[in-house]
């Protein structure tokens, strides 16, 4: 009953005593079945409201950076583009100093809001270094690093990630569709080539409620 397309997009489970009869049993099975379902975080209940099946929000590996939209697909997932604007702007303060340019400088700036099933997960914001040579008719639609090699020949070799939890701001709510002041899990990084030098300064926020980051770690013989 779970796996129906109506409860999989959130609709309510019927009363505990309409699936009672429905099934042949009695309401106390039913309760017992909902509550171990909601322990095991497969359904939620809000007393006034009801129980639906809880959203399930996807995951993706720190490490795989090279190519958000291809991570997806690989778990069945179609990512959509709710929003892209490729821009030339002056780098602020947090851009400047993360390329290794002087605050001002010009530069090509890309945002995107993407997401699944209907909703924007998370919204990326992304500034070049102008040594790479962007002219502003890149296809972004495409996966980011591809591009940036096929277009300038710089391959993108190494990143250096940060994590930080923010409250969504009145705009960055405005993106997400989320109330302000939820929060959101911000993710900068930055992306540099064989040689070490700067390609790309990121900031990416996610809904922390729709999206989880994760991290395999080893231990190291010695």
């Amino acid at each position: 009953m779970m796996a129906l397309p109506e409860f999989q997009n959130g609709a309510l489970f019927p009363d505990e005593l309409t699936l009672a009869n429905r099934f042949g049993v009695s309401r106390g099975t039913v309760r017992v079945a909902f509550t171990r379902l909601v322990e095991q975080r497969l359904l939620e209940r809000k007393a006034g409201v009801g129980t639906r099946v809880r959203p399930q929000s996807a995951e993706s590996g720190i490490g795989a950076w090279r190519s958000f939209s291809r991570e997806m697909a690989r778990k069945n997932i179609q990512v959509e583009n709710f929003l892209q604007q490729f821009e030339d702007v002056t780098a602020d303060r947090a851009a400047a100093g993360a390329l290794q340019i002087n605050p001002g400088t010009k530069i090509w700036r890309l945002d995107r809001v993407r997401g699944w099933n209907g909703r924007p997960v998370l919204h990326t914001r992304s500034w070049f270094h102008p040594r790479l040579g962007l002219s502003g008719r890149e296809d972004f639609s495409k996966p980011l690093y591809e591009v940036i090699e096929s277009e300038t020949g710089v391959v993108a070799e190494n990143a250096r990630e940060e994590f930080t939890a923010v409250a969504a701001g009145a705009a960055m709510a405005r993106l997400l569709a989320v109330k302000p002041g939820e929060p959101l899990l911000l993710r900068s990084h930055t992306v540099s080539d064989a040689g070490g030098r700067p390609v790309e300064f990121a900031q990416i926020h996610y809904v922390s409620s729709r999206f989880a980051l994760t991290l395999e770690m080893r231990r190291e013989n010695k």
